[in-house]
């Protein structure tokens, strides 16, 4: 017997939704780590310019690094632990996986490009359907007017 280790190729998609308009950012990255992470928000802070922008997102250790330096336009929102379901995005992770279903890809370059093709083809109006859910609108709501006051 002899053990064998499956060669693994991956990458990962960091992105945002604004739920209300139906607006996204995505970028592909080849890790999910801090140093990473600092990339995307950089990039998300150019492509906002003068708006500000809540951001929801899980308790990564990638979003918690200390080192991270977040623009001032970009405010976080750390959720509760395992609870996905709160965050806007992974509803529209969720969607894109279901558009695979059943399919097979010989190669990454193939999913790269059938994932890029799919976040093209997304109208402002499909990602808003996803993503807008009253309880995810006032949580996002309440925590804009805590941050306004503070």
């Amino acid at each position: 017997m002899v053990s064998v280790q499956w060669p693994r190729e991956a990458f990962w998609l960091y992105g945002v939704v604004e739920p209300l308009a139906g607006w996204h950012f995505c970028q592909e990255y080849t890790h999910l780590n801090s140093e990473i992470f600092q990339k995307f928000l950089d990039a998300l802070s150019q492509e906002l310019s003068d708006d500000m922008a809540l951001i929801q997102m899980d308790q990564a250790s990638a979003h918690q690094a200390l080192g991270l330096s977040w623009p001032e336009n970009i405010i976080p929102i750390f959720q509760p632990s395992h609870s996905p379901q709160l965050n806007p995005i992974e509803r529209l992770w969720q969607f894109i996986k279901r558009q695979f279903k059943g399919e097979n890809f010989s190669n990454l370059q193939q999913l790269r490009q059938r994932v890029q093709h799919e976040l093209a083809q997304m109208s402002s109006e499909l990602i808003s359907s996803l993503t807008c859910y009253d309880f995810i609108l006032e949580a996002l709501f309440h925590e804009a007017l805590f941050y306004a006051s503070s």
